[in-house]
C-alpha cells in the first residue's frame, strides 16, 4: 500500500471521483489498468506496446519558468537560456523574478513576451490569484482555469505544468500536436482532431486523462517508429 507521496490525493473532479498523483510507476500502472477498463481503444494501445513513461519536472515557480523558457524554441536553445538565467538567478523565486531588472532577463536570452509572462506569473503567485503550491489539490479543470487566467500562460503551458510538474492524473494538453496525431491513428481518423474535439474525446478517460496523454504519446512513438517516420518534439 502506498503511504508516501509528494502531495496528497487530488480533490474530487466535476464527476465526483478522486485519484492519486502520478508520483510513481505503480500509480502509472494503476492508471493504465483503469483506462483499459474504461476504453477498449486504450486497452488496445497498451497491448500494442504503448507503455507510458513517468517523466517528471520540478514543481513550483522554477518548474513553470522552465516550461515558459522552452516554448517555441529548440531544446538546445532552451537549455542555453535556462543555464544563463539560473546562473544569474540561482534562487529563481517569484520574489526574485519580480525584483529582477529587464536587462538581466534580456541578457539571459529571454524574449519580451516571455519576460512579460514570467512577471505576470510571479505577480499572480505573490498576490494569491495563482495558488501554485496548492494546484495539485484542485480538480484539473479548475487548476487549468486559474493558470490560463494569467497573462501569457496558454492552455498547453498550463496542462504541461499540471501533468509533468505536479503529476496531476487528469491534466490533458489537448492542444499538443503529437497527442492529436496519436489520437488520429488510434481512432482511425482521416484528419487530426482539433483541441476541442480531443478534449471531448478525453472525457471518457476521466479521472485519468493525464495517463491517457502519456499512453497516446507512447503510442505516437510506437507508430512512428513502426512507420520509419521521424518523431516530432
Amino acid at each position: 500500500m502506498r503511504t508516501t507521496r509528494a502531495f496528497p490525493a487530488i480533490s474530487p473532479d466535476a464527476a465526483g471521483v478522486t485519484g492519486p498523483l502520478l508520483d510513481s510507476e505503480a500509480v502509472l500502472r494503476e492508471g493504465v489498468a483503469a483506462l483499459a477498463a474504461l476504453d477498449p481503444v486504450m486497452a488496445r494501445l497498451a497491448a500494442e506496446g504503448a507503455a507510458p513513461v513517468l517523466r517528471k519536472r520540478p514543481p513550483g515557480f522554477a518548474g513553470l519558468a522552465g516550461i515558459v523558457v522552452g516554448q517555441q524554441i529548440s531544446t538546445a536553445s532552451a537549455a542555453a537560456i535556462w543555464g544563463r538565467l539560473t546562473a544569474r538567478m540561482p534562487d529563481l523565486t517569484p520574489q526574485a523574478l519580480a525584483a529582477a531588472p529587464d536587462d538581466l532577463l534580456r541578457e539571459a536570452g529571454l524574449s519580451a513576451p516571455k519576460i512579460r509572462t514570467l512577471r505576470a506569473a510571479a505577480a499572480a503567485i505573490l498576490d494569491g490569484t495563482l495558488p501554485l503550491d496548492t494546484l495539485h489539490a484542485l480538480p484539473a479543470d479548475e487548476a487549468h482555469r486559474l493558470m490560463v487566467a494569467v497573462h501569457g500562460i496558454g492552455p498547453w503551458t498550463a496542462d504541461v505544468y499540471l501533468l509533468f510538474c505536479l503529476g496531476h492524473p487528469d491534466a490533458f494538453p489537448a492542444g499538443d500536436l503529437a497527442l492529436q496525431e496519436a489520437a488520429r491513428l488510434a481512432d482511425g481518423l482521416e484528419t487530426r482532431p482539433s483541441a476541442a474535439a480531443l478534449t471531448r474525446r478525453a472525457d471518457a478517460w476521466r479521472p485519468w486523462r493525464g495517463v491517457a496523454a502519456k499512453v497516446l504519446w507512447a503510442y505516437y512513438r510506437v507508430a512512428k517508429a513502426r512507420d520509419g517516420a521521424p518523431l516530432s518534439s
